[in-house]
């Protein structure tokens, strides 16, 4: 039976994205050595990524509609709580009805996986989300990067576009 992830209102963001995202990692990081070995670690992180998207997918859902709607203008306003504690710095390079540019010029959630001992994990557990969290709060936008901090790049690069959508799905683009 496959659970799905809880529809409830989420407020955890209420302690600040980084530390919930630690908290997270910590558990998270036993229970895949757990799975791994009894599946293989390429499979258990497989699930585990999958897992990740669904829930963050779930999550963009969520977030569009408390935020009260899913335009490129109101998920620039989200990346708030994502920023919260200096968690992450970004540098806007366009923003306008159809595009919201930006590079991650800082990046705590890096510096606190790598803290942890956990950079294998940590564009697992956060960078994949990104992905499903956009496809969740609007499938017509469109999230391109070509690298991260989490992998190693001096910043990452996030460009979102507005796509007219006919009947295909979204087109998400994931670099490395």
């Amino acid at each position: 039976m496959k659970r799905q992830p809880p529809t409830s209102p989420d407020a955890l963001n209420a302690i600040g994205v980084l530390t919930r995202r630690e908290v997270e990692a910590r558990l998270a990081a036993p229970l895949l050595e757990a799975f791994a070995r009894q599946l293989g670690r390429k499979k258990a992180v497989a699930t585990l990524r999958q897992v990740v998207v669904d829930i963050a997918r779930a999550q963009g859902a969520e977030l569009a509609r408390q935020i009260g709607g899913s335009s490129l203008a109101h998920l620039a306003a989200s990346f708030e709580a994502w920023m919260k504690d200096d968690a992450m710095r970004m540098e806007v390079l366009v923003h306008d009805e159809g595009r919201f540019f930006f590079n991650v010029t800082r990046c705590r959630y890096a510096e606190m996986y790598a803290a942890l001992g956990m950079t294998d994990l940590g564009a697992v557990l956060s960078c994949s989300r990104d992905v499903g969290l956009v496809a969740g709060f609007n499938p017509a936008i469109c999230l391109e990067r070509a690298q991260t901090i989490m992998e190693g790049a001096p910043f990452c690069d996030f460009r979102y576009t507005l796509q007219p959508l006919e009947n295909d799905p979204p087109v998400i683009v994931q670099g490395k």
